[in-house]
């Protein structure tokens, strides 16, 4: 319908019946039908010219769109016939001899059946008897079968012959809401054409239109808020329009309308929006309870707040998107700036949690209670990182060699363990908890101690938490390596000689890099036995930073300059060249091998015959 449709229509004289306004101004030529059908205008304007009519045809689309009225007005131009015309055209601006009747549905040769209530086989088999008659007084015999998909299987495959090789009086012209559902063999006996949803800005113009015909004042705002709810279908529309009439006594306004469809005002669901995209959940609650005390339904809310988030997203890749008549300024100036400055990837997420939201509001019992819900979850996801982040954190978590389980942020950006004494394998359901950047912080709870039992032989008990060992100050690597020859704990002193590079140690803390071949338990380990051995509780974490070299590769370091220096001094010099063959094994300074550990290997007795006066104080081993 347009302003052709408006302008051809007569109107019914004073004193008669009221007609609802989508049967006063239904189409009634292809110049009325809305815009976005000229695929099948331009498909039947060449078939009339060329007379390569089909046998049947066959009309989908959403309910409301037209798919009846155009099928009177496709029998109309089968029939079409003047004084001056007498074939079939899709010209028909003078009404011609069965025009009248056609439209009106009660021309005795334009049969027309619902098959919601005809779906047997009875009923087909009374067409197939007719058919064989000649129209009375058309052109052609037309039979319209609407919703033709309610046709049960054994109508359908009872339709079939007939269909396939009418004769050349009959015209078939089916109509369904439900294309799926016709069988593949009735679709390829037929032409079939989508009509097209009708634009939201296509509505606006013809509720503007027909409110101007019936002399009814109608803001724009509220014109495109009967737009929206009809979603494609003019015959709601305009069944909303009338309703809009008569609800607002005359005159149809933005408030009133958006009381009579229970919305919500469209600038505050873009400040509910807003909170959200912030992830301030005091005031987006606040806008909603304010929102539901007006009167707005809370289904309603989260479709509207749905509807504007894919609206935001369309603004990122289709900015023309804001030229839509049917959008408000605020949607669209506020929708700009969203898009300007929301991730893509939040918008998503938005997005599919209302689609989750919003069945489960529906059906619940306290729809208002479900909605708050759903906007605590919009509001905490706001502080999540992307799932690209995510995945890039996880990635960043394992530090490439799938070391470091259940970790904890370090101070270099990498993962902690919060060690356990009693559970070091509790990583795996530690809780996420989020930093104030956002990051990902998986915090391991303390485990209570168990109480004392009698242990098998050969396992030693930990020392409950609730008596701690003394308090020993632990600055440094080394400090943890006298630990562990404390304690008698050669193997995690070994482990810590050769693995642990010091990035930052604090009581209570320590940051660490793992060398190549480091076990990936060694700082689950080295944190239990930390708590055990000083009575705190110490977060080891893994760290990206390079750190301090390890001990062993300190003491080699020391060692190869030891070495050089020998090398340079011409004493030792003079030795080498003495003896051929001879090398410098090893520097030692005396003041150290007397404070060495006991534990230590003694020199090879070639050092000691190796001694001399090279270096004051100085060991070589040739």
């Amino acid at each position: 319908m347009n302003d052709t449709g408006a302008t051809s229509t007569t109107f019914p004289p004073p004193g008669s019946g009221y007609r609802v306004l989508a049967r006063k101004y239904r189409p009634k030529d292809f110049s009325d039908l809305m815009v976005g059908q000229e695929p099948m205008v331009r498909t039947l304007t060449n078939a009339f010219e060329t007379g390569r009519i089909a046998q049947a045809y066959m009309l989908t689309g959403v309910r409301g769109v037209g798919k009846t009225t155009t099928a009177r007005i496709l029998a109309r131009a089968l029939n079409y016939k003047t004084d001056d015309i007498d074939r079939p055209t899709i010209d028909l601006r003078i009404a011609g001899e069965h025009c009248q009747a056609i439209m009106e549905g009660r021309h005795v040769d334009v049969i027309e059946m619902d098959a919601a209530s005809h779906t047997g086989i009875d009923d087909i088999r009374e067409i197939i008897e007719q058919v064989r008659y000649r129209p009375v007084s058309a052109r052609y015999k037309v039979y319209i079968i609407d919703e033709v998909h309610m046709l049960s299987t054994q109508a359908f495959n009872g339709l079939l012959k007939t269909l396939e090789e009418p004769p050349e009086h009959v015209k078939f012209i089916f109509a369904t809401t439900e294309i799926r559902k016709v069988p593949i063999t009735v679709l390829s006996r037929c032409q079939r054409f989508d009509l097209r949803r009708i634009s939201a800005a296509d509505l606006v113009h013809l509720f503007s239109t027909i409110a101007e015909k019936e002399g009814i004042t109608a803001e724009p705002e509220a014109l495109s808020m009967i737009a929206r709810a009809a979603e494609g279908s003019a015959r709601d529309g305009l069944s909303l329009l009338d309703q809009a009439i008569a609800h607002g006594g005359g005159c149809v306004e933005a408030e009133t309308v958006r009381g009579m469809l229970g919305l919500a005002d469209r600038a505050r669901i873009v400040d509910l929006f807003e909170h959200v995209v912030r992830g301030d959940v005091t005031a987006a609650l606040g806008e909603f309870e304010a929102q539901y005390q007006a009167g707005a339904n809370p289904v309603v809310v989260l479709t509207d707040l749905a509807d504007f988030t894919h609206l935001v997203t369309r603004f990122k890749y289709i900015p023309e998107a804001a030229q839509d008549p049917s959008l408000s300024e605020v949607e669209r100036l506020r929708g700009q700036e969203f898009a300007n400055t929301v991730a893509v990837s939040a918008l998503s997420r938005i997005w599919q949690m209302l689609l989750k939201g919003i069945p489960e509001a529906e059906n619940s019992s306290r729809p208002a209670g479900a909605t708050e819900m759903v906007l605590i979850r919009l509001t905490h996801a706001a502080h999540l990182p992307a799932p690209e982040d995510a995945a890039r954190r996880l990635s960043d978590f394992s530090n490439g060699d799938g070391r470091g389980s259940a970790l904890t942020n370090g101070s270099g950006g990498g993962h902690g363990v919060s060690a356990s004494p009693l559970n070091a394998q509790a990583s795996s359901m530690a809780p996420v908890s989020r930093g104030p950047a956002g990051g990902a912080t998986a915090m391991l709870k303390a485990v209570p101690a168990p109480e004392p039992r009698d242990m098998p032989v050969g396992r030693t008990e930990v020392q409950p938490a609730d008596k701690p060992a003394p308090l020993v100050p632990v600055n440094s690597v080394q400090d943890i390596v006298d630990l562990c020859t404390k304690n008698r704990d050669a193997k995690l002193k070994a482990l810590v000689r050769n693995f642990v590079r010091l990035v930052k140690i604090e009581p209570g803390r320590l940051d660490m890099r793992l060398t190549d071949g480091g076990p990936a338990t060694l700082p689950g380990e080295l944190g239990v036995k930390l708590k055990e051995w000083t009575g705190i509780h110490w977060i080891v974490s893994l760290s990206k930073e390079d750190g301090a070299p390890t001990l062993v590769e300190a003491d080699n370091t020391a060692r190869e300059a030891r070495l050089t220096d020998a090398r340079s001094d011409p004493d030792v010099a003079a030795i080498l060249a003495q003896f051929p063959g001879a090398r410098i094994t090893d520097v030692r300074i005396r003041a150290a091998e007397d404070e060495a550990d006991e534990a230590e290997v003694p020199a090879p007795a070639a050092a000691e015959s190796a001694e001399g006066d090279i270096l004051p104080g100085d060991d070589i081993e040739l």
